[in-house]
């Protein structure tokens, strides 16, 4: 078995920079495995203090940070081409970046209690931001006849657990999503596919 299977291979990872965030964990991975990683997140400081503990396991040319809000199809353009011009292509995109409504609704709020600013705010993220990632990268993967687009969803019992809206929704909305690019891509040399993590207990939303 090889040590470093992606040795050679660049990939973005978003939400990568929270210290208690799967996002950093698997960057740690991608990095130990021989990846060069694009780390996209909203929390400059974050950003600047995951990468240089990262940079002391993979050296200093195994991260690049990128400051951008998914939410934004106009940042997500940005995130793709300055990876692009920082690594020089793009191999994997994981979609990791995800909300809850804790900050914008009551703690186990009914969908009657929703605010539609917090269904907004979640949705963005949740579903949109790897739909505007996806739509940014695809193309250059297609030129290069190979890529993985992993998003990073939830078990069902998160998806459709009473009080869980709109996060169970919108990651729901996230395994379609990627269901549908499956489809369309089949044949390519790119690839979808759903991550979904089990047990994560180091962070601050248990899967």
């Amino acid at each position: 078995m090889m040590d470093r299977p992606l040795q050679g291979k660049n990939a973005i990872v978003t939400g990568a920079a929270s210290p208690i965030g799967i996002g950093r964990a698997m960057t740690v991975a991608l990095v130990r495995a021989g990846a060069r990683v694009s780390m996209v997140d909203v929390n400059r400081e974050w950003l600047d203090q995951t990468a240089n503990d990262i940079r002391e396991i993979g050296g200093d040319d195994s991260v690049i940070t990128v400051l951008a809000d998914v939410s934004n199809p106009e940042d997500a353009e940005e995130a793709v081409a300055r990876t692009i011009e920082g690594l020089g292509a793009v191999h994997i995109l994981l979609n990791n970046a995800g909300i809850t409504a804790r900050s914008y609704a009551p703690d186990r709020a009914r969908f009657w209690e929703i605010p539609p600013e917090a269904w907004n705010k979640v949705v963005s993220v949740n579903l949109s931001g790897p739909f505007y990632m996806a739509r940014a990268v695809v193309s250059h993967m297609l030129a290069q006849q190979w890529g993985r687009i992993i998003g990073v969803t939830t078990s069902m019992d998160t998806m459709y657990r009473p009080g869980g809206t709109p996060y169970g929704p919108s990651k729901a909305g996230h395994e379609a999503l990627i269901a549908t690019m499956a489809g369309e891509l089949e044949g390519t040399g790119v690839t979808a596919n759903v991550l979904v993590p089990g047990g994560a207990t180091n962070t601050n939303i248990l899967a």
